[in-house]
């Protein structure tokens, strides 16, 4: 999706895709590459199993043009879903899609989330953490775990460590686009040891999907 790349000092925002010019693109890319009725669906439900009675609040981070956010709303309609982003631009865009007024919708950078400690039930992640550099990573999970509630969880879709050399050749594509610094924990397949740095137990890897662009892994984790 769309995150800072850099700490509170100096924080420059990443638009989806890494590039603003993709912006208005982001939505027809994703869809082609990404497998993403496939992936936002098993996380849809992923996030959806065991909720508290009466939905309880389910934040969206980089929430970008609003596809997953909306998508969380219409399924588990007496949640409260609130999708966070750092670019009002994206933001316009999530707002005027159907099923937005669904969601509260925040300005803000994974980095430095806009929410009250213990004030959310599930922190979602989708295609965000590989736009971070290694610091960034760990300070965005970091305010994951801050803003979950004891118990709650985190749900991350992201780049994982290929499975096989054409999917390794496919990441490449990704890692020249976003820089081979930022991506490199997800080709070694560091990203469940960066959660539980960041001090989440229970971490679980649910599916490993094969898309255009490398493979896609779906981790949970708790608080």
């Amino acid at each position: 999706m769309s995150a800072s790349t850099t700490g509170d000092s100096g924080a420059r925002y990443v638009p989806a895709a890494g590039r603003r010019a993709f912006t208005r693109l982001y939505d027809p890319v994703i869809a082609l590459t990404m497998r993403e009725r496939t992936f936002r669906a098993r996380l849809r439900d992923q996030v959806a199993t065991g909720l508290p009675a009466g939905g309880g609040t389910l934040v969206d981070v980089g929430a970008g043009t609003g596809t997953f956010a909306i998508a969380l709303a219409a399924a588990i309609p007496d949640a409260r879903v609130v999708g966070v982003d750092g670019d009002e631009e994206i933001l316009a865009l999530a707002r005027a899609k159907a099923g937005a007024e669904g969601v509260s919708w925040e300005r803000g950078l994974a980095q430095k989330l806009p929410l009250a400690d213990a004030s959310a039930d599930r922190v979602a992640m989708s295609l965000v953490l590989h736009h971070l550099t290694p610091d960034d990573k760990r300070a965005a999970l970091a305010e994951a775990r801050r803003v979950l509630r004891p118990g709650g969880r985190l749900h991350v879709a992201d780049f994982g460590k290929p499975r096989n050399p054409i999917l390794r050749a496919a990441f490449l594509v990704v890692q020249a686009t976003d820089g081979f610094d930022v991506t490199r924990d997800h080709a070694a397949g560091r990203l469940p040891a960066l959660i539980a740095a960041a001090g989440f137990t229970g971490i679980t890897s649910h599916e490993r999907l094969t898309t255009a662009f490398g493979t896609l892994d779906l981790l949970s984790a708790t608080r």
